[in-house]
Parts: C-alpha cells; sequence; structure tokens
C-alpha cells in the first residue's frame, strides 16, 4: 500500500522534533455545489527541528512515532522569511507621547471644582 504524501504548512514548531502541519483541501458543497476549503492538522516528526512557522512542507504517512505522530516531515517547499519583525507600539504610550487628550465621560465621575461664594453681605 503506498504511503500518502500530503503538503502543509507549518503552523506551529513549540514541541521538541514535532511540528503541527495544516493541510487543506478543497471539496465541493453538496448543496450549493460550491468549492469551500476544509482544513485539518497533523502532528508530524522533524528530527532536526529545522522546520519553522511558516514553512510548507511535504509529509509522508509512516509507523505509528507516539500517540498522535503518524507523519514525519520529508521536504521543505518553500521557507517562511524571517525578517526582524518588530512588536506594534504600545497603543496606550504611543497616545500619552503624543499629548493625547483625557477622554472625559459625561455625566459621570467628578463634579468640576468650583469655589464656593462666600457667605454674608456684599460690599
Amino acid at each position: 500500500m503506498p504511503k500518502r504524501i500530503l503538503q502543509g504548512v507549518i503552523t506551529s514548531d513549540v514541541m521538541d522534533k514535532t511540528v503541527t502541519v495544516r493541510v487543506d483541501r478543497r471539496v465541493m458543497h453538496p448543496v450549493y455545489k460550491k468549492f469551500i476549503t476544509r482544513s485539518k492538522k497533523y502532528a508530524a516528526h522533524d528530527e532536526a527541528n529545522a522546520y519553522k512557522v511558516g514553512d510548507v512542507v511535504r509529509i509522508e504517512e509512516t509507523r505509528p512515532i507516539s500517540k498522535n505522530k503518524r507523519f514525519k516531515v520529508i521536504e521543505a517547499v518553500t521557507r517562511a522569511q524571517t525578517t526582524g519583525v518588530a512588536l506594534a507600539p504600545d497603543v496606550v504610550s504611543a497616545e500619552s507621547a503624543a499629548g493625547a487628550r483625557k477622554r472625559v465621560r459625561r455625566g459621570k465621575g467628578e463634579a468640576p471644582a468650583v469655589s464656593p461664594a462666600p457667605k454674608g453681605p456684599t460690599p
């Protein structure tokens, strides 16, 4: 019996010697006759921890390696671009640095400070 070979995108590489691969397939909807995308995740064996998130890889069916692993990575089709991605700046600190006005809640919170009128006759 031939071994199945599937192609998918790595979604997780957190585990040691294991990657999670999402394999997409297109099927026709039985009522609407439109093609829809179905996906399934497979745990695949990566002996050298060589593959990273975003890589498109081919996986091959193999003997059971663990409880959930029945595939191994055989090759990378394309590699993910690893550019130095800077994290998005903190929104709160960016607003305060730009001198953003404080949000005023109408009808709630403290009343404005009013100095009391002096008692007694006015001269």
